[in-house]
């Protein structure tokens, strides 16, 4: 047998361990490229947002904003001023470890008003804007916004927005009169959009007039700053005879694009920015995707092709842009574009049919809704659409296969494991996974339970409410899926709650409510049972979009980080914003400064409405304090 010299055998070993490097103890170690910091994005530069609640007897319950700007060590003190007088002030020191104080003793023969003042390093800093409750002001756990509504029309969807740049939230609502699903034909409304500051003054409304049909599925409409000028801008698909804030006509006003089932099949789409303080069109383009041939996207009578989503996304990672969406049955279409100059100007487009190498895959995956955020960690936002997800760039990230459903929620749901994750219900048929957690990077599935109903799993839901297991406990309603489950899939109850719907941060722990229309339970974990805490029917307010029974909106706009409930009255003439009283030791910034949660906001009104939940863990054993959000609030010039 031949054999090598020992000499070459000993040259050829130590070629290799060279060409490795680490067989030479003097040549550095090669570390990986340290990756270039995210920069941060751009959101709203915020108030302190105080609100002042009489309890009865004398009580006000104040509470106020912390800043995700804000440094940990900020305190704060409370100020009253009665009609006249000069202010008084009430905390004895400055108030480090809470964002509330109960006043007492409070007579409402004048206006009573509250400010506060941020304390940083011993210096007490400029009083914030003030909340005034009326002379004689009643006791309500509510702030009563009057509304303009007209004959026949019935609030609806809300979302929330700085429109006029002074740091503090407006309201718009969209106003509804005979709604109906693509699958139902016949006539429907007008749509209208109004908006109103929280005082009640009323600033504008859009008519979206006879050629945009109504319903949940039609209008998506997004209230954001996309410029970066401090007022947020409205956008949404308009047609034929809109008419904006300042009664200019948009299109042919005389256009009637109904057909005899009053789908609206034929005529001109568009996609239209408007001025957010006076409702004024800024900018019209058409609407991407045209709705081409119907029968392509799955029927010949209007169903599939009118299936419309949209959201606020940060694709450049430090300013946002708007991606409105058709189609998710069938062939799935994503457009997005940039609000920049005076300028609407289109970024990319995703679609699923276009002949894209994989694109196919992302076809009839998505939800009656959609979510947004940073799954990759390079601070660019990337858009879940139900079972799959398309990147930043405008290309597919990765697709389940698992087909549409119809709720979703998309956060740090299982704080153990490290990224994002998204929990699906998968509905339409039996599925292999009828509710399921998945990676919201990967898509790889982390635990499912299948279905076994023809129906598959219509509604599914993920919330701390239990605070023996870590993260979120989650539950859907489908044959086969019955009972509650832990963030690591075991199943830690045979009865899981009776809602599986929207849900709220509301009395003093980290575990979330649940929320049904406009009543808030908490779950016993002990007797797995529901405890009702509040109902806003007991305050004349009802829920919007029959079995699906949300308010208005659910979203942190006033006071600490907890969440307000918006409602309707049962009349249609008032918004009540509902805000808890209830005392609590935590302290976080407002989790409108979390990037996750504000666009969740900001996509809560579209399709069938979802919650929002956090880019970080907010839950029992949760991190305090929680990370500082990567952002910043100063202005575009």
């Amino acid at each position: 047998m031949f054999r090598l010299p020992a000499i070459l055998f000993i040259s050829f070993s130590l070629l290799v361990v060279a060409v490795d490097g680490s067989a030479f103890p003097d040549e550095p170690k090669r570390e990986p490229p340290t990756p270039p910091p995210v920069p941060p994005r751009h959101m709203e530069q915020l108030g302190r947002g105080v609100v002042a609640i009489h309890q009865g007897e004398g009580k006000v319950f104040v509470s106020w904003r912390m800043l995700g700007t804000d440094p940990e060590a900020i305190a704060f003190n409370v100020y009253r001023k009665i009609g006249e007088a000069e202010p008084v002030k009430l905390t004895k020191e400055p108030l480090a470890k809470v964002t509330r104080f109960v006043d007492s003793g409070v007579k409402f023969v004048e206006p009573v008003r509250y400010f506060v003042r941020a304390v940083i390093g011993n210096k007490e800093g400029e009083p914030s804007t003030a909340f005034t409750l009326p002379a004689n002001a009643p006791a309500q756990p509510y702030i009563a916004i009057p509304l303009k509504t007209l004959p026949g029309d019935t609030p609806n969807d809300a979302s929330a927005g700085d429109l006029d740049g002074d740091g503090e939230y407006e309201i718009v609502v969209k106003q509804q009169q005979r709604p109906r699903d693509n699958s139902q034909k016949g006539a429907t409304g007008e749509t209208k959009l109004e908006a109103y500051k929280l005082d009640g003054t009323f600033l504008w409304r859009i008519n979206l007039g006879k050629n945009i049909r109504e319903g949940a599925h039609y209008t998506q409409f997004l209230v954001y700053d996309f410029d970066g000028d401090g007022k947020a801008e409205v956008m949404c698909k308009t047609a034929d005879g809109t008419t904006d804030g300042a009664g200019k006509v948009i299109g042919d006003e005389k256009a009637d694009h109904r057909n005899a089932d009053g789908y609206i099949l034929t005529g001109p789409e568009f996609l239209t920015v408007f001025e957010g303080s006076t409702g004024k069109a800024l900018a019209t383009v058409d609407y991407i995707p045209a709705r081409g041939r119907v029968a392509d996207w799955g029927d010949n009578y209007g169903n599939r092709v009118d299936r419309f989503l949209a959201c606020v996304a940060y694709l450049d990672g430090t300013r946002p842009s708007a991606v409105f969406c058709r189609g998710y049955y069938t062939r799935a279409v994503l457009a997005a574009w940039n609000w920049r100059d005076g300028k609407l100007t289109k970024r990319w487009v995703f679609d699923s049919d276009d002949g894209t190498p994989g694109n196919r895959a992302y076809r009839g995956q998505g939800n009656h809704g959609i979510s947004v955020g940073d799954v990759d960690t390079d601070g660019k936002d990337e858009i879940i659409y139900g079972s799959c997800a398309i990147s930043s760039d405008g290309k597919g990230l990765h697709s389940t296969g698992l087909g549409h459903g119809d709720a979703m929620h998309f956060g740090d749901l299982d704080p153990d494991r490290p990224g994002l994750e998204v929990f699906k219900a998968n509905g339409d048929s039996a599925n292999k996974a009828g509710i399921q957690l998945r990676d919201a990077k990967s898509g790889n599935q982390i635990w499912g339970v299948a279905s076994t109903g023809k129906d598959g799993v219509g509604r599914a839901c993920a919330l701390d409410i239990d605070p023996r297991h870590k993260g979120m406990e989650m539950w859907g309603r489908g044959a086969g899926v019955g009972g509650l489950f832990n963030a690591k899939g075991e199943k830690i109850s045979d009865t899981a709650p009776r809602v599986c719907n929207m849900c709220c941060w509301w009395d003093g722990d980290l575990l979330r409510e649940l929320l049904d229309g406009v009543t808030v339970s908490k779950w016993d974990h002990k007797t797995n049972r529901e405890a009702r805490l509040f109902a806003g029917t007991d305050h004349g307010c009802v829920s919007n979009n029959g079995t699906k029974a949300n308010p208005c909106l659910c979203a942190d706009i006033l006071g600490d980080w907890r969440e307000e409930i918006i409602a309707r009255t049962r009349d249609g003439k008032e918004l009540r914003i509902f805000t808890t009283t209830i005392p609590t030791e935590h302290r976080l910034y407002t989790l409108m400064h979390d990037p996750i949660y504000r666009l969740g906001i900001a996509w809560q009104n579209v399709s069938y409405n979802q919650p929002a939940h956090t880019g970080f863990y907010l839950g029992d054993g949760m991190k305090l304090p929680p990370p500082k959000p990567n952002i910043a609030t100063e202005r575009v010039k």
